[in-house]
């Protein structure tokens, strides 16, 4: 069964869910250059990113419990670089497979209803400014919930509780991707 997002990143991409696998297709009217170059991913220098705004990465303890946080799926990666798996510190690899808890906001951009969600994006903060030109490709993680569970959309944060694959999300062009994490919702609290 294929199923549909709306509009992502709110610029007229639709994101088609089916058989385990997600797919961008961009509007044939700004077609596949237009489109990435208006909603891709900006990675940033980490560095950079570090002097503008504090890192809060799990602590081991927390890290051992499965909580972490979108600042524990950082990795060094230049703006305007093709993301490559190699990229990833054993750190997030680590990660795959394991169930975790991270917090962060449902994208409302990426729905068709309010109740009853079975997909949807968790980003790191409810500011849509992070997303579109600009936004780090490690802000966003592709919520897909297990057979039978389902959530209700909420403007406060909410926590997911999963399976965390890492899962290479690509234009449709083959061109750069859109996102990279994927958890298998267990709940959404």
């Amino acid at each position: 069964m294929t199923r549909f997002f709306r509009p992502f990143f709110m610029l007229g991409i639709t994101v088609v869910i089916g058989s385990g696998a997600i797919a961008a297709e961009p509007p044939a009217k700004l077609g596949a250059e237009a489109s990435r170059a208006a909603l891709a991913p900006a990675a940033t220098n980490s560095a950079a990113a570090t002097e503008q705004v504090e890192t809060k990465r799990s602590s081991e303890a927390n890290l051992a419990k499965g909580e972490i946080t979108f600042d524990d799926l950082k990795f060094d990666i230049e703006k305007d670089d093709p993301f490559q798996r190699k990229l990833l510190p054993e750190s997030i690899e680590k990660l795959g497979g394991r169930k975790v808890k991270l917090r962060g906001y449902i994208l409302p951009a990426t729905l068709f209803k309010e109740t009853d969600i079975e997909q949807f994006v968790l980003v790191r903060d409810n500011q849509e400014c992070c997303f579109g030109p600009g936004a780090a490709l490690y802000d966003c993680v592709i919520i897909e919930m297990v057979p039978g569970q389902t959530t209700d959309f909420v403007t406060r944060p909410v926590t997911v509780e999963g399976k965390f694959k890492v899962q290479e999300y690509a234009y449709p062009d083959g061109k750069g991707h859109f996102a990279i994490f994927r958890i298998d919702g267990e709940s959404v609290r």
